[in-house]
């Protein structure tokens, strides 16, 4: 009897693109059902292991945190001991199950999920090593060299790796030693739902920025909202929505909003005439995406996977992370122009309804998928394994 699943293995249940890619294996390959395994919640099952981890990374790693070199929670994830620990409970987690699968999709890859009898995919938006790529990255953020030679491995033992920008698949080229042709580019689609939106005939009138993002200061806000204070001289009726995070701010015509669902920032999106995230390190940046698809002009640095979406000067502007000057001239440039609002966003919209969206995505990694397994015999239908 063929098997008729796919095992599909995920760091954090609660993610919104752990969802998102659940979705997507089950519409792209509706032939087979789709088994979740969640890494976190599998360790919960474990306490000792937990407990055991947290020393490791206590002594690993402590001092680094102690000085805000690494974070604690990224840290207790990247011990050797964990790498090798979540294989063999995943492992155990897989065989355990009656079912029989026809291969593994791993997101991300802060673990490595094969089995040595299935073929295994890996879509990530990262690898470690890309981190040094951004200005600000200290040495000593990144994990340990034994870590960082089991995150080689599993990207070896992959049949093959989908990333979601060129700037990734580069990294594990030229920093992972894994062959180009192992390796295929397949974007991402965006992690709200989908809607079609028609934007009102003056919506490009206001000049309205909108920022989203957690992380206020790694999202470039306070450059932000340093330019935003010059360009309230040249435009006193600008606006500027802060979404996600919670600075404290006191200027006019800034709204702190904070945190909301995914489904409410369609509200914002849907009011704003600008998207603005001069992010400094970014592993994709979704946000620009999701702004895209609103039809949103984008301000964006020139860093990570943006490039990839944002073309300067046809749908946003491209600035150095980290300056102001660039940034309030880039900005004035779209609120000086309501035609050039609305004509960079829709090329942006073009770009993410071409490329940025989950049927698009499913179809590139299914007829690799095919291709990889058809050439190792494994996906003829009439070998009974």
């Amino acid at each position: 009897m063929m098997p008729e699943r796919i095992a599909f293995t995920r760091v954090f249940a609660s993610a919104p693109i752990g969802r998102s890619v659940f979705h997507m294996l089950q519409n792209t390959f509706p032939e087979f059902d789709v088994d979740i395994f969640d890494i976190t919640r599998l360790l919960k099952k474990y306490p000792l292991t937990i407990a055991y981890n947290g020393l490791l990374t206590a002594g690993l790693y402590g001092q680094d945190i102690l000085q805000r070199y690494k974070r604690p929670r990224s840290s207790f994830l990247a011990t050797p001991y964990l790498h090798r620990k979540v294989n063999d409970l995943v492992r155990q987690a897989i065989y355990q199950n009656p079912s029989r699968y026809r291969f593994t999709f791993q997101l991300q890859s802060l673990f490595d999920v094969s089995l040595p009898d299935l073929p295994h995919f890996i879509y990530t938006d990262h690898t470690h090593l890309a981190n040094l790529a951004y200005d600000g990255f200290h040495p000593r953020s990144l994990y340990s060299p034994e870590w960082i030679a089991l995150e080689k491995e599993s990207y070896a033992r992959a049949t093959h790796i989908f990333t979601r920008s060129h700037n990734i698949s580069r990294s594990l080229i030229e920093q992972y030693d894994v062959p180009a042709e192992k390796i295929t580019c397949a974007y991402v689609g965006v992690n709200t739902p989908q809607v079609n939106y028609t934007p009102p005939s003056d919506r490009y009138n206001s000049k309205h920025i909108l920022f989203v993002g957690l992380d206020w200061e790694r999202k470039g806000g306070p450059e932000l909202l340093a330019a935003f204070q010059q360009l309230l001289q040249r435009h006193p009726d600008a606006r500027l929505t802060i979404v996600g995070a919670k600075p404290e701010i006191d200027l006019p015509q800034v709204t702190v909003v904070g945190r909301v669902s995914v489904a409410e920032v369609h509200h914002y999106y849907q009011q704003a005439s600008i998207f603005c995230l001069p992010t400094k390190l970014e592993p994709f940046g979704v946000a620009f995406i999701e702004a895209m698809t609103f039809q949103l002009p984008i301000v964006a640095t020139n860093i990570g996977a943006i490039p990839d979406f944002v073309a300067n000067n046809q749908n946003g502007y491209l600035v150095e992370p980290g300056e102001v000057k660039p940034l309030v001239d880039a900005l004035d440039c779209l609120l000086s122009s309501a035609h050039r609002r609305q004509l960079f966003g829709q090329t942006g919209y073009e770009i993410a309804r071409q490329r940025y969206n989950w049927e698009a995505v499913g179809q590139i990694i299914r007829n690799k998928i095919e291709e990889k397994i058809e050439s190792s015999r494994i996906y003829d239908r009439q070998t009974v394994r």
